[in-house]
């Protein structure tokens, strides 16, 4: 018998949604991540993209544990001398708190072409409305 691997024409994609309420962020991210890569189906290739469509609404109610709401920060830096920038978990959460599921998601995903090609399949959205109706999106199974 010889290994399956799954061509790109062969591949089924489903829409998943999640609600991020209440959820802590690592777990949520790690778990979102797999389902964007296919690892949580049988014909799971890793140099195919065989993943499902992954949609997270209320990413403003993800929760952190322990003291990281109020010391977790992230890095940037412009490539230019001086030019590092720390962001505050709540400063990043009150602007935008689609990135940080985001990305908490980024951080999981393979550092790749098939990996960045994967992540488009994630869509983030502040609330619970998201204009994804007509895809019929499953909710995801803990």
């Amino acid at each position: 018998m010889q290994t399956f691997h799954a061509k790109p024409g062969q591949v089924e994609r489903k829409w998943v949604i999640v609600d991020a309420t209440n959820q802590t962020l690592g777990r949520l991210s790690s778990r979102i991540a797999a389902v964007l890569r296919g690892k949580n189906k049988p014909e799971f290739t890793p140099h195919c993209d065989v993943g499902d469509f992954v949609v997270v609404v209320n990413a403003e109610k993800v929760k952190l544990t322990g003291n990281k709401t109020a010391t977790k920060a992230y890095f940037h830096h412009t490539g230019h001398p001086g030019g590092a920038s720390w962001t505050a978990y709540l400063d990043l959460l009150k602007t935008h708190p689609e990135r940080v599921v985001e990305r908490a998601v980024k951080g999981m995903m393979p550092r790749t072409r098939l990996g960045r090609k994967q992540l488009r399949k994630l869509k983030v959205y502040v609330g619970s409305e998201h204009p994804h109706a007509a895809q019929c999106p499953v909710p995801f199974e803990n």
